[in-house]
């Protein structure tokens, strides 16, 4: 009995020991961890010095285009036509096909995609959003050409049935179909919000006698409020900057119009085709794909911004 006592304590000593050990210092893993430090370190800095390259070859070139054109002509022209003989530089008709072609497809994946996501956070069995969100997230991962020519070649037909003077370019088909395009981002990130709220909200609003969908409603999506205004954000700026179903289906055509049933271009369509190579580096043709680029680039900005505020204000902590 003495004996086994003894080895007990002998053995409970030397775990002790080992445990000591490991928590001593060793300079070998300090190194280790610098290290790693030091990769994660570069890797976020390498992510922020993209950010400030883009934004200093854009603001760059664009200052070698404002040099030549005035900033008010830029701001508050109606006429985009810099690669004409006679040039105008308004960037208006760019920015109202941009806006047109982006509240269509808002109009589509925001409501779209909450109602998906509500569904499969609230309703849907463990089954059931095992096999949809896979075939859901699958949309995110098609080539957005493919996107574009059936846009054009799929939709605008079926619409045209619908609306016989529709022409074979417009904003409302490009738009419906971003909309399709925008649904997977709206919905994933919108459920994982949901998902994040806390059971016991649900249990007191059932304990309530709420039901379900009152639930989910009333509770659920204020509380994850700051998380579906984020997804609505990323919905927001994918669409602002999508290029090749715009470039395809909407017609690239600068013209100011807020009907989304006519053609237009928009910002990305235009960059697209002056950067095919038929200008000169340097002519003020080729610099004002850089403006434009600016341009996008503070509207996604806005965009963010306001979601950011937005998060501030109404992030809930549990």
């Amino acid at each position: 009995m003495y004996s086994k006592n003894a080895r007990g304590a002998s053995e409970r000593k030397s775990n002790t020991h080992n445990k000591l050990g490991n928590l001593r210092y060793s300079y070998k893993r300090h190194i280790k961890e610098k290290l790693i430090e030091m990769l994660l370190l570069l890797a976020a800095f390498f992510s922020v010095l993209i950010t400030f390259a883009i934004i200093y070859m854009l603001v760059k070139e664009s200052i070698v285009f404002f040099q030549q054109v005035s900033v008010w002509e830029f701001l508050t022209s109606t006429q985009w036509t810099p690669l004409f003989d006679d040039a105008h530089y308004g960037i208006l008709p760019l920015v109202s096909g941009t806006i047109v072609s982006s509240a269509v497809a808002l109009l589509v994946a925001l409501p779209l995609g909450t109602i998906i996501a509500i569904y499969l956070s609230e309703f849907a069995s463990f089954t059931v959003r095992e096999i949809a969100k896979p075939f859901l997230e699958l949309l995110g991962g098609i080539p957005t050409i493919v996107y574009g020519y059936f846009a054009l070649l799929f939709v605008t037909p079926l619409l045209q049935m619908i609306f016989p003077n529709l022409p074979g370019f417009s904003l409302l088909s490009a738009g419906l179909v971003m909309g399709i395009m925008i649904i997977p981002y709206v919905s994933s990130m919108t459920e994982d919000a949901m998902r994040s709220v806390p059971m016991h909200l649900r249990e007191g609003s059932y304990a309530m006698g709420a039901t379900r969908l009152q639930t989910a409603i009333r509770v659920v999506m204020p509380a994850a409020f700051s998380g579906i205004a984020a997804a609505y954000i990323l919905g927001i700026s994918r669409a602002v900057g999508e290029t090749m179903v715009v470039a395809i289906a909407a017609g690239m055509q600068p013209n100011l119009t807020w009907n989304p049933m006519e053609q237009a271009a928009t910002i990305t369509a235009y960059i697209v085709q002056v950067s095919l190579g038929d200008l000169p580096h340097g002519s003020i043709g080729y610099q004002t794909i850089f403006a434009a680029g600016l341009t996008l680039l503070l509207i996604t900005l806005i965009f963010n911004i306001l979601g950011h505020l937005l998060r501030k204000r109404y992030r809930e902590m549990y």
